[in-house]
């Protein structure tokens, strides 16, 4: 009985080290990820990059969201297999990135607005075209394209209704929402069973903390990552962000990741 205990908790071991949170570095700055490893679940691999741009990493593949700046940023993780972009500004779609990433084996997803944005020498590369609430099934990946747009006046001029996409994935029954450019919408504010949701809060492009709390609370994903929270004044109060979800439910985590330098 004692040697078969041994050999359990061996075995224990070995599972629980194959999914240790590693790290990633950009030039010289380490960058910090997260590793999650749920049960009957492959491990999901969480990887910021700057902002907008992070990569996700399951077992069997490597999804690289908005990919943007140096090639060096990307210099240790895996060549893409997904590539997903969000809307056409510079912060979402990099066509120098791109142009240095290798799409040889890559299927990029994207709006009609970005798509049409791309040099023939990407357009080459297999790419498919999201309108907001179409789907599209890869390699077992449910992705389905989610409106992202602006609704105080003020800020309509950034962001119009329809051009640009968010994304619920689900990955072995695990729903990932990512936000892109958005305020609190209503079909954010509509979203149901988000095991994870990457949400935005900068002004004055997308919306702030108040606003994305309040969402996030209507919602109610099992965590969120703050994500593209650089505007025009600094850096947003993602401290107030955790302050406010969890004041109004204790059961929603947050996790902030090292985004910015």
């Amino acid at each position: 009985m004692k040697s078969l205990i041994n050999i359990l908790l061996l075995v224990i071991t070995t599972t629980s080290l194959s999914c240790k949170n590693e790290t990633q570095k950009e030039n010289t700055v380490v960058l910090e990820t997260e590793t999650v490893d749920e049960p009957n679940q492959s491990c999901l691999n969480i990887i910021p990059i700057s902002h907008a741009t992070f990569v996700l990493e399951t077992e069997n593949e490597t999804i690289y969201v908005d990919p943007t700046g140096v090639l060096e940023s990307f210099k240790d993780i895996k060549k893409p297999s997904l590539i997903l972009i969000t809307d056409i500004h510079g912060d979402h779609l990099s066509l120098e990135t791109l142009e240095a990433i290798d799409l040889t084996n890559a299927t990029l997803i994207a709006p009609l607005a970005v798509v049409e944005k791309l040099p023939a020498n990407l357009t080459q590369h297999n790419i498919v075209t999201l309108k907001n609430d179409d789907n599209f099934e890869y390699n077992g990946i449910t992705i389905e394209a989610i409106p992202m747009y602006n609704l105080r006046e003020d800020a309509l001029k950034y962001h119009s209704k329809g051009r640009g996409n968010g994304y619920v994935l689900t990955i072995n029954d695990e729903r990932i929402y990512i936000s892109g450019d958005t305020e609190d919408i209503p079909e954010l504010r509509n979203l149901k069973n988000i095991d994870k949701a990457f949400v935005c809060m900068n002004l004055p492009y997308t919306m702030p903390v108040e606003s994305a709390a309040s969402a996030v609370l209507d919602f109610k994903p099992k965590t969120v990552y703050p994500y593209h929270y650089r505007g025009t004044e600094g850096l947003s109060d993602i401290k107030k962000f955790k302050t406010l979800v969890n004041e109004g439910d204790k059961e929603i985590e947050v996790v902030s990741l090292k985004w910015y330098k």
